[in-house]
């Protein structure tokens, strides 16, 4: 919903805005972010330009050509994906899209930047840039309202092309300035990993889903976050105010000094609530009947850690490793993961790390390991499929890992798994790797770290009985679960209303995992963004799980609500739930259990 508001800030022609406008999204990250708007353009990229020696002009040729053909199928895909948007709003980006193919294949284009390469001995990089620039000109010299569009479509393939011959992601927050507020159309993986909290006051973007990557990392980073609205980047300028309210899922342009006025109360108040939930920090995460909870925390990045400790967590559940291998062309080898980790392991002064092997795939694209290949990435060579086609990969992070346990306690955990076998290969692969440090004479971790496995895929779940007894731990991560369970892409957002915690076949394939844990006296812990959730603390307790990690903002406040539980009732309740087959009835027998203690989620 867009809504715009007259007042007196400006008036038509002095370049001062009109009055405020209001926009709904879907709030994903908590608080209130209250700065200056720095737009992010995905699409602009810079490029070097060079000289090519006359003998490597039909290698850098070939180059081009391959950049082409991979812009082909990104562009074949998103048309696949425009069929599914409803009336004429697909059959309009069907029809720009078969523009963008057609520039892709033997046009103008193609032909210029290719004679460019020849004829100037320009790398291809450089040679799309000047004949973009020279078919703009053309077109920007004729007053022709079509052509004068088309513009803008001819420099996104440029861009696309780009990006295809630089292979890697640029760095597109350096020059954000403090406090500054992102709106965007889309932030990718990569572009998350590059935000800087301290520098960053929260973000908005025109796509994404509830469990998007976004969302997942602006929650991990404590940011309040926007995501889903429509009309965002309409009109917008760089440094306009802005407010970002993550609690109401709202962003407003140009607010006026009323509307500031209110926010910058708001905000007061919320941050005045998580303060006063900080006192918890030191305090046991223990239910009114006196069962004991493990809280600990997941991560994205080392930078992370301060916001761990300050939160109180009892170690780390979940250190996504991707970060390692994210924005740039190469792979780090095991030295230098060694003393990434090393140093991450010591400032956590004794508590656990759970480091889960390299999670590339999917929506996490590494370029230089050639990921995100195939018809559906998501299904593809990913996370520890990739791994064990690229023993190096796998072979370097253990080592690292390994050596990196002898500076304090640390857990192996492989993601997506679903067979036993995978994990026997898993189980080779560190005894090779053993050998090699004993060899070496380095040292390493002793006893070895407990390896466990991931339950992410349905198949996993369905073979938890056969899987513990082959693995230390389990980690249930519930975004994919559900995600694969219900076949919906949590990150689109066409259907993320549809992505469903709380579905009958999820909640059944939680408690068959946890069971099977239980039953093989192995830890279980579930590190899916529900466990972050005050919402859904009563339920996982009451299924039997007792160590839950989170994005470390939310440890206050399920600490809270564990300490305001009753375990006996919720696990009454989890029974009654788990009778039911529709889950509108699981959500209101479970709000109702929450409601009956109003003061469990206060703050």
């Amino acid at each position: 919903m867009k809504t715009e508001v007259s007042d007196d800030q400006g008036s038509a022609g002095s370049g001062e805005p009109f009055g405020e406008t209001v926009l709904d999204g879907l709030g994903v990250g908590p608080g209130i972010a209250i700065g200056t708007t720095y737009l992010h353009d995905a699409g602009a990229v810079q490029a070097p330009e060079y000289r090519v020696a006359t003998a490597n002009l039909d290698a850098e040729r070939e180059r081009f050509a391959g950049a082409a053909a991979r812009a082909s199928k990104q562009v074949a895909k998103l048309q696949t994906k425009a069929k599914t948007l409803p009336g004429a709003a697909g059959e309009e980006l069907g029809y720009l899209l078969d523009a963008y193919l057609q520039m892709l294949k033997g046009s103008r284009l193609i032909r210029g930047v290719e004679r460019r390469i020849v004829e100037q001995r320009i790398n291809a990089e450089a040679a799309v840039q000047q004949e973009i620039a020279e078919i703009v000109r053309g077109f920007s010299s004729v007053n022709d309202s079509y052509l004068a569009a088309r513009i803008e479509d001819i420099r996104e393939v440029g861009h696309r092309l780009v990006r295809n011959l630089l292979g890697t992601p640029y760095k597109p927050f350096s020059t954000v300035p403090a406090g500054a507020v992102i709106l965007a159309e889309e932030l990718t993986p990569a572009d998350t990993a590059l935000l800087d909290p301290k520098r960053v006051g929260g973000i908005a973007t025109v796509l994404g889903g509830a469990e998007s990557h976004t969302a997942i990392m602006a929650r991990s980073l404590g940011l309040p976050a926007v995501i889903g609205v429509a009309g965002l980047m309409r009109g917008v300028e760089p440094g306009c105010p802005v407010v970002v309210d993550g609690n109401g899922g709202r962003v407003v342009i140009n607010p006026t000094p009323e509307t500031l006025a209110r926010y910058r109360h708001s905000r007061s108040s919320f941050l005045r609530g998580r303060r006063a939930l900080t006192r918890l920090r030191n305090v046991p995460a223990v239910t009114r009947d006196g069962a004991q909870v493990t809280l600990q925390a997941n991560i994205e990045l080392p930078s992370e850690v301060d916001a761990v400790i300050q939160a109180g967590a009892q170690g780390i559940g979940l250190l996504r490793s991707e970060f390692l291998f994210m924005n740039r062309d190469d792979v780090p080898g095991e030295e230098e993961q060694y003393q990434i980790l090393r140093d991450l392991i010591e400032r956590l002064d004794g508590r656990t790390v759970t480091i889960r092997t390299l999670d590339a795939g999917g929506d996490k694209l590494a370029p230089a390991l050639g990921t995100g290949i195939g018809n559906n990435p998501a299904l593809g060579l990913r996370a520890i499929r990739l791994s064990l086609h690229r023993p190096e990969l796998l072979d370097a992070q253990l080592a690292a890992i390994l050596r990196a346990g002898a500076h304090g306690p640390v857990r192996i955990l492989l993601p997506m798994v679903s067979t036993v076998e995978e994990l026997r290969q898993v189980r080779e692969v560190l005894d090779r790797v053993v050998r090699r440090l004993k060899r070496r004479g380095a040292e390493f971790a002793d006893p070895l770290p407990p390896l466990g496995v991931m339950i992410e895929v349905p198949g996993a779940a369905l073979a938890a009985d056969a899987l513990a007894w082959h693995s230390d731990f389990f980690s249930i991560g519930t975004n994919d679960l559900t995600q694969y369970t219900l076949a919906i892409d949590r990150a689109d957002e066409t259907v993320a209303h549809l992505y469903n915690p709380l579905h009958p076949a999820v909640l059944r394939l939680i408690q068959f995992a946890t069971e099977a844990a239980l039953r093989a006296r192995i830890p279980v812990s579930l590190c899916g963004e529900i466990a972050g959730d005050p919402r859904f603390t009563a339920l996982l307790l009451g299924l039997g799980i007792r160590d839950l990690s989170m994005s470390a903002g939310n440890i206050p406040r399920v600490k809270q609500r564990i300490r305001n539980l009753d375990l006996v009732a919720a696990t009454r309740r989890a029974r009654v739930i788990m009778d039911q087959s529709d889950s509108g009835r699981i959500a209101q027998l479970l709000d109702d259990f929450n409601s009956a203690e109003p003061d469990s989620l206060a703050g």
